[in-house]
């Protein structure tokens, strides 16, 4: 197993954002991590890539073994050759996440000189290379241009080549098509699978896009308000969600010839980290919410692979 999370729990200050969660991933795998706006999706891939410290946050209990390493025991200095060489993140806003007076090519290039030891021409080599895998056109043309010449779809590109470029056994994803129009998330959605089957590589795909999970991923793991509801294979938990607040999920994705204001959302909000209620976090949501929910549910496994965190799991098939 590439990666192991157990038990992972998070705090900064007085809070703890996240509680409890564990999961794996292997090599040509995708994970979606899943979960509403504020479940600590970003969080937790801050905790896997090691950046808590940048917001005062950091691993209070709990593992991140990657390769038979518990990288949540490592000082930082043991911990950077992981960070961009052997684990890559792509950030979710790429209109940001690239240097604006530094051409794109150079950004790229640093990546594999920087982790593989490459000189200038052999790095610029793997940098037009990279381009052209994920169908930049005239990839030495936009290896000359500035970040503001390009679409957004073109930098998203250029910040999953940088990913790419040290040759990474894990691409953490966070959000990475938030920022763009539905054709040009689709592209990237697809890119991203074919390098994962390609060259074998791990995904770990943070959403809150069911529609996209359903599509790419292999395993699901939904996120609620810093603990773990439901993590199974995407097919079984599509087909027979059950945890009530994966259902909601589902239901929240639109259906062709679905009748007009027949889409349901989830009443409520997710709770603020200061906030969060005893017992199950989603209960003063869940309309099956009784007294055993003001109880913290235990990790159920399932039959099908998976578990389910649920004092009353859902046992019809999704229809």
């Amino acid at each position: 197993m590439l990666l192991s999370v157990e038990n992972l729990t998070v705090r900064i200050g007085k809070v703890e954002p996240l509680s409890g969660l564990s999961f794996t991933l292997d090599r040509g795998e995708i994970l979606g991590l899943v979960g509403e706006s504020g479940s600590g999706k970003s969080l937790t891939a801050m905790a896997v890539t090691g950046l808590l410290p940048l917001i005062g946050g950091r691993i209070s209990a709990g593992s991140v073994v990657f390769d038979g390493t518990d990288l949540a025991a490592l000082p930082e200095a043991r911990l950077r050759p992981y960070r961009g060489k052997r684990i890559a993140l792509v950030t979710q806003n790429p209109m940001t996440a690239l240097d604006p007076v530094q051409r794109v090519g150079d950004q790229v290039d640093i990546m594999a000189r920087l982790h593989l030891g490459m000189d200038a021409k052999a790095a610029r080599a793997r940098t037009v290379d990279l381009l052209n895998r994920l169908r930049i056109p005239e990839s030495r043309t936009v290896c000359d241009a500035y970040p503001h010449q390009l679409s957004g779809g073109m930098k998203q590109r250029i910040v999953i080549a940088m990913a790419l470029a040290a040759e990474p056994d894990l691409i953490v994803a966070d959000e990475p098509t938030t920022a763009l129009d539905v054709t040009v998330q689709a592209q990237i959605i697809h890119i991203l699978g074919e390098l994962v089957r390609e060259r074998g590589l791990a995904l770990m795909l943070i959403t809150h896009d069911m529609g996209v999970v359903a599509q790419v991923c292999d395993r699901v793991a939904v996120l609620y308000a810093g603990r773990l509801a439901e993590t199974r294979e995407a097919g079984p938990l599509f087909a027979r969600p059950r945890h009530p607040y994966t259902r909601a999920l589902i239901d929240c994705i639109p259906r062709e010839g679905m009748a007009p204001g027949s889409l349901t959302g989830i009443p409520g909000l997710v709770p603020s980290v200061a906030q969060y209620p005893a017992g199950c976090r989603f209960h003063p949501r869940c309309l099956h919410a009784d007294a055993a929910c003001q109880q913290v549910p235990e990790a159920r496994p399932q039959a099908d692979g998976g578990s389910v965190s649920c004092h009353h799991p859902m046992e019809a098939d999704h229809g």
